[in-house]
């Protein structure tokens, strides 16, 4: 009986052992938007993950068999009492660069980090990240062209970029402007889209930037000419029964005064709205899909960036300005894309009604509101005068109509300046390298 015990016993003992080591583990992993430049304060992101939580967390950053401690954190261990804890994934941050290790050397490094688990095997991970150390600041020289921009409309600058940078692009005003690498050259060489919004100031000066993540910004000025443009003003007059057909379409479960839904659907909703064509701006190619001027679409309505002022009961309620072209044909007329490119959205969306969305590339995407039909999904490559739904009165619109915009880099712009093919010739692929004005060509 004793030794039958004893054995129990020992059989308890291990099993719990074998327990508390299969138990165990932990893995670490880069965050994958980790870039491969370090300079003299660079911030990196690793996530460290071990069901039971984490003992210790090191970094070195080693270079030529040198090895350069930027990181030791750690905390109590709990080898045997961790059962039963489910710990979520850490995120650990730290800089990496000159600073930390004044040794380091101009050339290629490598960032090893391990993660040790607050358990009883207490395992650990370790993950290498291959990088460069470059300390020289951000430079950038923009290109030497005269850049004629329209008030609410484009314009293309190109630029060499040199340093240590992670960002690069465009600043007007409040907003920015991302850049592309030209196509077929290196990296550095760059170009941006940009727009001079309708609603800026006049004498906002367009900007050239490049930085990192250290905060240093190297900045660089060009040529411009801005021309200011005449935008209309209008009364939208609206009666009872037009009010409630709107405000019911656009709110089908809304209830209340029908002036104060209006008046939320046409300003909170029009700028979430306005928001999620924005953020669409992320889902663009890193290449030319268009091909020549773009398709206009019947006959105009309204024109870009008029005011509206909103007459109800021979009061104004409301002022909002309006974005893009109401274009009108007959009704339920077949719209047609304006140009190749890809469709990023194909729903409802609010105030827009049925709409549609396609990218052109490059941050460039037009925008097809009112659609009684939708006949492509997102993902569809689209041709130019490929038919995508039928025109219609959805959403906020008085009418069978399309309202057609354009956005770039989610900036919405006025389209005239891309349904002239010399403008297009003159301002775009005169600056694009011969390689991508031959696709845009096409």
């Amino acid at each position: 009986m004793r030794n039958a015990f004893f054995a129990l016993v020992a059989l308890l003992v291990v099993a719990v052992l074998a327990l508390l080591v299969f138990s165990s583990g932990t893995a670490v992993a880069v965050d994958p938007a980790q870039g491969n430049i370090v300079g003299n304060q660079t911030p990196f992101t690793v996530q460290a993950a071990n069901p039971h939580g984490i003992r210790r967390v090191t970094a070195v950053i080693e270079q030529n068999g040198r090895q350069y401690q930027v990181l030791d954190t750690s905390r109590p261990a709990h080898r045997l009492f961790f059962l039963g804890k489910r710990q979520a994934p850490e995120t650990v941050r730290f800089m990496v660069g000159r600073q930390a290790a004044p040794g380091l050397a101009e050339g290629k490094a490598t960032v090893i980090v391990t993660a040790t688990g607050n358990d009883f095997r207490g395992s650990s991970g370790r993950v290498e990240w291959p990088v460069e150390v470059n300390s020289q600041p951000p430079r950038v020289v923009a290109d030497g062209f005269q850049h004629y921009i329209n008030q609410g409309g484009a314009e293309l600058v190109t630029f060499t970029v040199s340093g240590y940078w992670t960002e690069a692009g465009v600043r007007v005003g409040p907003f920015t402007f991302r850049s592309f690498p030209m196509p077929g050259r290196p990296e550095n060489e760059r170009f941006s889209f940009f727009a001079l919004p309708w609603n800026a100031p006049l004498d906002t000066v367009p900007v050239v930037y490049a930085r990192n993540p250290s905060g240093a910004e190297a900045r660089a000025n060009f040529w411009y000419k801005v021309f200011p443009k005449r935008f209309e003003t209008h009364d939208f007059p609206l009666d009872e029964k037009l009010m409630e057909r709107l405000v019911n379409q656009v709110d089908p479960a809304g209830s209340g005064d029908m002036v104060a839904r209006f008046l939320k659907i046409n300003g909170e909703l029009r700028r979430a709205n306005n928001k999620v064509l924005s953020d669409l701006r992320f889902k663009t190619e890193q290449r030319v899909l268009w091909s020549g001027p773009f398709l206009r679409y019947g006959k105009t309505e309204s024109s870009f960036a008029d005011t509206r002022n909103y007459i109800y009961q021979g009061k104004k309620i409301d002022q909002q300005t309006h974005l893009g072209f109401d274009l009108a044909d007959l009704q339920h007329s077949p719209v047609r894309a304006a140009n190749d490119g890809k469709v990023v959205w194909a729903a409802e969306l609010g105030i827009y009604g049925n709409c549609v969305v396609v990218d052109h590339g490059y941050g460039l995407q037009t925008i097809y509101g009112h659609m009684s039909q939708i006949d492509v999904k997102p993902g569809d490559l689209v041709t130019k005068g490929q038919i995508m739904g039928k025109s219609g009165s959805t959403g906020l619109a008085g009418g069978d109509h399309i309202h057609f915009s354009m956005q770039i880099d989610g900036v919405q712009i006025t389209p005239v300046e891309w349904w002239d093919e010399h403008w297009i010739h003159d301002r775009i692929l005169s600056k694009i390298p011969a390689k991508s004005a031959g696709e845009a060509a096409k």
